[in-house]
Formats: C-alpha cells, structure tokens, sequence
C-alpha cells in the first residue's frame, strides 16, 4: 500500500477528482472519505437507477440530511458516466450543507455533453501515477519499463498489464464514448505519438504518418489530453535574444505506457530509449510535485533554432534543469544550462544525472543525483 503525497481541499470545499485510469483514485478516496455517503456509478444497479432517474439522488440524499447528515460528505464515483446528476448536485450544493466529491477519469464527456461543472463551486484536483515520495526506495529501472501506475509498479508481468491497460483504454475510454470515428486510425496515432514521446510536436509529420488531417491529429492530442494519458510543456519565450522554437513539446503521462506504445521493449541505463524514458520521468515529478504541493509552477522547455536546448525551465526563470541519464556528469553535458544563462538570469541551474553524489561545477552549475533531486524537489529546496 502507497501513502500517497496528495492533498485534497479541506472542508467544507467540494471537489472534482480527475486522474487517469487505474491511479489509484478509488482506493485513495476509500481511504479518506470511508465513512462518506457513497454512489459508485461503475455498479450496475446504481448505475442503471440513476441513469432513468436523476433526480432519485437529490431526494436520497435530503432524506440523509434529514436524517442529521446535514454536513456529511458524498461521494460520487465515476460521476461521467451520469452528467445529469450534476445539476442535481448543483441544486443540493445551493439549499444543503453536504460536500461533494466528485471523482472520474476524464471531465471530456461531461463538456462534450455540456454538463453542469457547478460554475467554480467545486475545486479540482488531480491522482496522477506514483511519485518518488510516495515509492520508498524507488526502482528507477522498474519505474520506467513497468510504469508508475501502482497495479504495474508492483507487477512481476509489467507487459501484460500494459497491454490490458492500453486495449482498456481505446475501447471504453475512446471507443465506448464515441470519441472518434475509426479506432485504427487512432490505434495508429498512438504509436506514432508514443515514438515522439518527449520530443516537439509536428501536427504535420505525424498526420502524414497516420493517413489523416493535421487538424485531426491536434484533435487526437486534445483526446490525449482530455483522458490524462498525457499533456503538452510549452516553449518558454520571455523576451528571446535570440530565435527560438515555439512548438511544445509532448509527454505522455507515464514512461512505460509511451514504451509499450512504441514497442520499445526493455530499456536498459546506457541506451537512447532509457534517457527519453528518464527525462519523461523527470517531467512527471515536476508535474505531479506542482500539482500536489499547489504551487502550480509553470513548466515549460527552451530551445534555440540551432538546436541548443534545456529540457525544463521553471517558474518566470527561476530554475532551469537539463536531464542527462549518464553515470558521471562532465562539463560538456552541461553546455545547454551555459547557453542559457547568456539570456536569462536564474537563481539555480541543475543537471540531473545517475551520478551517485552532489557536486558542483565550477560554472555553478549543480549536479544533483535523480534520487538526491527528487528529496530536495519534495522538501521544497528546488523551487
């Protein structure tokens, strides 16, 4: 069992909890929220019950309140799958005391449907995959060939769990929802996607690939996006000296998922495939430290047009971060985090490495271990 670093808005707040399929977000709301009223739309009888009536759930939960639960907390699991009952939710929130939390893995359907999203009267939050802090002693191999999802961090057949995940996702997530209009066409797109992990975006190439439109490509990234398989880092542009790439860049959610896609196989440390896998795990901490400690940071990426680049600039230009999986860092692989202060000034500029110790370079440039960037990236000594 993961104790898992999130922290939910307090009370009386009411919330919507996203996360991507098989975070955790279930077991971590059982924990918390265990002696709340509970309707799991995934039962079929719950399910089937609310889905004809609506309205059953504003009437249930007055007799609740009736009944001296006038400040209780409901939960309402996979609450996508019904988007009428938020405008019975929303009608409780106006005439009861009851908090609501409102969990689901994807908050698409509920726009495309043009559902109710109580109108900022629930805050969000977000289960992402496991983090370092919330792994004792993580397992960087494993991390990146079995994933950080719990069920295939622990898994001893990491593949057929990612195999499941995968098929599971393109038939309830993508093809039960209609989301699309021909599933080998997107089957396809997310392998390509999958093989430009990490890498900048080209809505051209990749629609050339596929066999469709580059306007359907941008919408098959929307989807991505939408479901929390994986999200965007922007380029970072404030006041460039110099001509820079604009175009983001693309991280899929978890390392191991994005192998699976792309038929990597096993990435092994020494190999091109095992650093894209380290840099997207990099990218994951960042995202999911940022979310959780509600510091909500920018993130993004900067590059020059001739191909000078540092993998993560945080905040205005607070910190940069170059992702090196070497052995023993040397001066060399710190060229880009040199560049980079000719154009900005930043108070910390770290290469993160397999190094086995901290050491500081004579440029000021900070070496930090990935395990030693992750404790100080949690206690709040990075940014």
């Amino acid at each position: 069992m993961f104790k898992r670093a999130i922290q939910f808005p307090s009370a009386p707040h009411s919330f919507f909890l996203w996360g991507p399929r098989m975070s955790g977000k279930t077991t971590v709301l059982r924990q918390c929220f265990g002696d709340a009223i509970w309707y799991d739309l995934l039962e079929s009888d719950t399910y089937l019950r609310l889905l004809s009536s609506p309205h059953l759930l504003r009437e249930e939960l007055l007799a609740q309140v009736k009944r001296g639960h006038a400040t209780g907390t409901v939960v309402l699991d996979e609450v996508q799958k019904i988007p009428a009952l938020l405008d019975e939710i929303h009608w409780l929130m106006g005439h009861t005391r009851l908090r609501f939390v409102l969990c689901g893995s994807s908050a698409r359907k509920l726009r495309r449907g043009h559902a109710n999203l109580l109108g900022g009267r629930a805050l969000r939050a977000e289960l992402l995959p496991l983090a370092s802090a919330e792994v004792p002693e993580l397992d960087l191999v494993r991390a990146l060939n079995n994933g950080l999802l719990p069920a295939h961090y622990l898994s001893e057949e990491p593949q057929e769990h990612l195999r499941a995940y995968v098929r599971d996702y393109l038939q309830e997530e993508i093809a039960a929802e209609a989301l699309i209009r021909t599933l080998p066409a997107f089957a396809r797109f997310l392998e390509i996607a999958a093989l430009g992990d990490t890498e900048c975006l080209s809505f051209t190439s990749i629609a050339r690939d596929c066999g469709v439109s580059a306007p359907t490509v941008k919408a098959y990234y929307q989807i991505l996006e939408d479901t929390l398989l994986g999200s965007c880092v922007p380029a970072f542009r404030l006041r460039p000296k110099r001509r820079v790439i604009e175009t983001p860049k693309w991280y899929f959610l978890d390392a191991a998922v994005a192998g699976h896609l792309a038929r990597r196989g096993h990435v092994v440390p020494g190999s091109e495939l095992f650093g894209k896998a380290f840099e997207s795990f990099v990218c994951h901490e960042l995202r999911t430290y940022a979310a959780y400690s509600r510091k909500h940071f920018d993130i993004a990426y900067w590059r020059t047009a001739g191909g000078v680049e540092v993998d993560f600039v945080l905040g205005t230009h607070t910190v940069a971060i170059e992702v090196k999986a070497v052995p023993q860092a040397r001066a060399e692989h710190a060229r880009s985090l040199v560049s980079i202060a000719d154009e900005y000034s930043f108070k910390r500029r770290l290469l993160v490495t397999l190094d086995t110790a901290p050491r500081l370079l004579e440029s000021g440039i900070e070496v930090l271990p990935w395990r030693e960037f992750c404790l100080r990236l949690w206690a709040g000594e990075v940014i």
